[in-house]
């Protein structure tokens, strides 16, 4: 493929824009894989989130790979493509001439001729992956590249924003939900502990 890019002002808007409209984080993570996906004219996308206490990858969203290829086996965060997760873009152009992968196989299987994988960042830490797969080799542009990396970094606010919009209206209907004798604690004002 001719090395171009495809990521303009244009997409990055309505990536943006999906982003920053919603408050559900599935919602929103799936809507950004289709977007990509359409945008990109590639195969699938998926994002991923890190689950620290199993050292792997978790699916949050994907669209354009089939439910075998989703469901090959965990996805362990050191050894899934060179591990984008250390905090540089992962890119493979050609997976069939690639020792990066973890289940080379079941991505040939699938049709997928690269790979690009991103980190998703919040407060400088890598909590996730966006990984986005083309049915081709491909020479993706540097500009694309920082772009993407970009979009992880936004993907990342998004995806601790949403979690604490989702938090906060939990404990609020949880308050809501106590007895009514609770409610008067909100009434006491500020005493002198005795001890």
């Amino acid at each position: 493929m001719v090395k171009s890019d495809k990521i303009t002002i244009d997409v990055f808007k309505v990536v943006a824009k999906s982003i920053a409209e919603s408050d559900n984080l599935s919602i929103m993570l799936n809507h950004l894989a289709q977007l990509l996906v359409a945008a990109l004219e590639i195969k699938g996308c998926s994002i991923f989130v890190l689950n620290l206490e199993h050292e792997e990858l978790e699916l949050l969203a994907s669209f354009g790979l089939s439910t075998n290829y989703l469901s090959k086996g965990p996805i362990k965060a050191d050894r899934s493509v060179g591990c984008a997760l250390r905090g540089e873009p992962v890119i493979i152009r050609d997976v069939t001439r690639s020792d990066r992968l973890q289940y080379p196989a079941a991505a040939i299987k699938e049709g997928l001729a690269a790979i690009v994988s991103v980190p998703i960042f919040f407060l400088q830490e890598a909590i996730g992956v966006l990984r986005l797969y083309h049915h081709e080799p491909w020479d993706i542009s540097d500009r694309d590249v920082d772009s993407l990396v970009i979009l992880g970094e936004n993907i990342g606010l998004a995806m601790m924003f949403t979690r604490l919009v989702n938090t906060v209206q939990s404990i609020k209907e949880a308050v809501r939900e106590l007895p009514v004798e609770l409610g008067r604690l909100s009434d006491i004002r500020e005493r002198p502990l005795k001890w």
